[in-house]
């Protein structure tokens, strides 16, 4: 008897993605069963027409815990949701489609624009986008391998290896 093709990947509950269509290399990304639409960390949301249609321009802030490499990005505009944030208040926020790619794919999600500098991840990834074909393993972390130790540096909030820490080692 033949076994079903099963596509689905294996995800952790915390994986590195990247935005290719933002040029965002790197983003530390949340897994959460929890949420039906993915979150994005963005600032400075500004909503403007662009030949007759709505679009946003908003910043993101790769980096958790600091505001170094900010990207600047004008996308269209999907939708505007009321969301229900976890602690219960909701929120309009702008939604747009965003390119992601997790563990070698990509795909589109909607990725709803919202201040996340005081959460852990700078982005959800809810269950719309984990449909795309991925099952999350709540027990293990960043399958699809870990980002470079410079990057992992960087989002912690430390200076690159090697880098000079004291203005006066440079003279």
């Amino acid at each position: 008897m033949k076994q079903p093709v099963h596509s689905n990947t294996i995800a952790g509950w915390r994986e590195w993605v990247s935005l290719p269509q933002s040029d965002v290399p790197w983003l530390k990304a949340k897994l959460d069963t929890g949420a039906r639409t993915s979150a994005l960390h963005a600032f400075d949301i500004e909503e403007f027409d662009r030949d007759g249609d709505a679009w946003v321009r908003f910043g993101i802030h790769p980096w958790q815990r600091s505001a170094d490499d900010t990207v600047i990005v004008e996308m269209p505009v999907h939708d505007r949701r009321l969301i229900r944030s976890s602690s219960g208040h909701t929120q309009q926020r702008y939604v747009v489609l965003m390119a992601v790619k997790m563990l070698g794919r990509e795909f589109t999600a909607e990725v709803t624009l919202t201040n996340r500098d005081q959460m852990g991840f700078r982005m959800l990834i809810g269950r719309q986008a984990l449909r795309h074909g991925f099952v999350v393993d709540s027990g293990r972390s960043f399958l699809g391998g870990r980002a470079p130790k410079e990057v992992r540096r960087r989002n912690r909030g430390r200076p690159a290896e090697g880098a000079d820490t004291d203005d006066a080692s440079a003279a």
